[in-house]
């Protein structure tokens, strides 16, 4: 298995996190989901990208993905009980459909993990769609336990997932992650 290359995503690759996404959608309603059946907020993604929070993930030079990394707990979800300072957080995690079956998402959130340890935080977080038990499936599978639902009429997301950094559950023989954080 060749090497995961993760790096921070440059302002003008702001359409590949976009057409990543798509694809995503697109496949969701494919199976029949209604999650991330909505254009992402393009402000978000550009924020995030300015902070240096959204990261595109390669394969022998094939952008094969995109996640965003960072502190942003969401107020409506994570409680000061949660102590929420105390972890990093995981958003719009995409996959290109051509690229699946490697165990990207994995090697993704090992990576997401990593640097989690590495700022000193505790915990990676992330929320889930509240109806896609398939995808809640997922996120056990990969070290994650499901704290709790938070079930807002406004909101279809609210599956509150969490992996405690040091509980990796390891990669595939030569799965390991390359960091390029100093690419900008």
């Amino acid at each position: 298995m060749t090497a995961l290359e993760m790096r921070a995503a440059r302002p003008d690759e702001l359409g590949l996190v976009e057409d990543l996404l798509a694809g995503a959608s697109e496949w969701l309603a494919s199976l029949g989901s209604d999650q991330w059946q909505f254009p992402p907020r393009r402000e978000r993604l550009i924020e995030s990208m300015s902070r240096g929070e959204c990261f595109l993930a390669s394969l022998d030079g094939r952008v094969v993905g995109t996640l965003t990394v960072d502190e942003q707990a969401d107020p409506e979800f994570w409680q000061p009980g949660d102590e929420p300072e105390t972890a990093l957080y995981v958003h719009r995690m995409a996959i290109a459909r051509d690229a699946a079956g490697q165990a990207l998402g994995a090697r993704m959130l090992d990576w997401a993990a990593g640097r989690a340890a590495a700022v000193g935080k505790s915990r990676l977080r992330l929320d889930a769609w509240k109806t896609n038990p398939a995808l809640h499936r997922y996120y056990r599978g990969q070290g994650f336990n499901l704290l709790r639902t938070v079930d807002l009429p406004h909101r279809q997301s609210g599956a509150l997932f969490e992996r405690e950094v040091g509980r990796q559950p390891g990669l595939p023989a030569g799965g390991q992650v390359v960091s390029r954080a100093d690419q900008r």
